[in-house]
């Protein structure tokens, strides 16, 4: 049997994280020199609004926050954060590209709103993820793990997967809704391990959890934070991670993709701006949120949040958004997965 081990370090982060990331304290990051705007005046001289599009207090408001204190301290300026949650995040984007392209109206730039929204909905949705957002930069990945029920006779994907194939159609998978990233992970890992699971979506993520662990729901795609207490405590297995590569701060996970090679089901969040925001500004806030990313403080409060920094240039956070929505409209079409709207 294969147990995965997960350090001292890594469980004392996420409980840390889950109990005591209000009360950190963000180190000073320095601050870099003001460039040109418009009507002469150096950017910012004015208020900035950061748009979330989820509720306050789970982890792209966390994200949002950290970016808001990069650019508060670099550059004196107070940053808002307006949590706008609705329609699987495309509310808040849908605001965001509407307003002027002065940097002032930034939005928290997400895999739900610029990905899987569109990708599923075309063009009912009022915007376009490629056209109508200057893409900053990317703050952090959130990976979706595989979660299953501790009394199924499985104990790594592999097995997981022989299981599926001895039960076609018997064993299910929830999400907290369909078109989802967690729903499109499960999609994906039918379509590329060859098996028949049936997918159950939840309106409330936390009763999915209760039910998996209950053995109502045998799988759930999810993040970890939340989770991985019930790992330790022994009521449900983690299978491993759908990252690219293992995490860096907890490598003991398995990535999924070590045995379904080009599974990958990692979401993130970013900074964007409306299109047409100047370069100078759009550089400006990208070097400002980098520096402060790579802050070896600002690295752990990620990790006790259950997050991996990233970070990545303009375009490099565009063509992050232009690959991924590739990928997803193809896997949504061959799984032929419809909504007529959004959760």
């Amino acid at each position: 049997m294969v147990v995965i081990k997960i350090s001292p370090h890594c469980w004392a982060a996420l409980l840390i994280g889950a109990y005591g990331l209000a009360g950190t304290t963000p180190a000073t990051a320095q601050s870099t020199p003001p460039k040109s705007a418009s009507a002469g005046q150096a950017y910012p001289f004015k208020p900035l609004r950061i748009i979330v599009p989820y509720a306050s207090g789970a982890g792209p408001d966390f994200t949002a926050r950290e970016i808001a204190r990069s650019i508060t301290e670099a550059t004196g300026q107070p940053v808002v954060t307006d949590n706008r949650p609705g329609a699987a995040a495309t509310l808040g984007h849908a605001m965001g590209a509407k307003a002027a392209p002065d940097g002032y109206t930034l939005t928290l730039g997400t895999l739900g709103g610029l990905v899987s929204g569109p990708a599923l909905l075309g063009n009912k949705i009022p915007y376009d993820p490629l056209k109508d957002f200057s893409a900053i930069g990317l703050a952090t990945y959130v990976p979706y793990c595989l979660f299953i029920n501790a009394k199924l006779p499985a104990n790594n994907v592999k097995e997981f997967i022989a299981l599926a194939k001895s039960q076609p159609g018997k064993l299910n998978y929830s999400s907290p809704g369909v078109g989802t990233p967690n729903h499109i992970g499960g999609a994906m890992l039918v379509t590329l391990a060859g098996i028949d699971l049936l997918h159950v979506p939840y309106k409330v993520g936390a009763q999915s959890i209760s039910d998996l662990i209950a053995g109502t729901i045998q799988l759930s795609i999810t993040g970890l934070l939340t989770t991985m207490p019930h790992v330790r405590t022994g009521r449900l297995k983690l299978m491993g991670c759908g990252h690219t590569q293992r995490l860096k701060w907890a490598p003991e996970i398995p990535a999924i993709n070590e045995t379904i090679p080009g599974y990958y089901n990692t979401g993130w969040w970013g900074l964007v701006a409306p299109a047409g925001l100047p370069k100078p500004i759009v550089d400006k806030l990208n070097i400002t949120m980098n520096k402060w990313l790579q802050m070896p403080d600002t690295v752990q409060r990620f990790q006790l949040a259950g997050l991996e920094v990233a970070t990545s240039t303009p375009q490099g956070y565009y063509d992050q958004i232009r690959s991924d929505l590739q990928m997803w409209r193809k896997l949504i079409s061959d799984s032929k997965i419809t909504v007529d709207s959004l959760p």
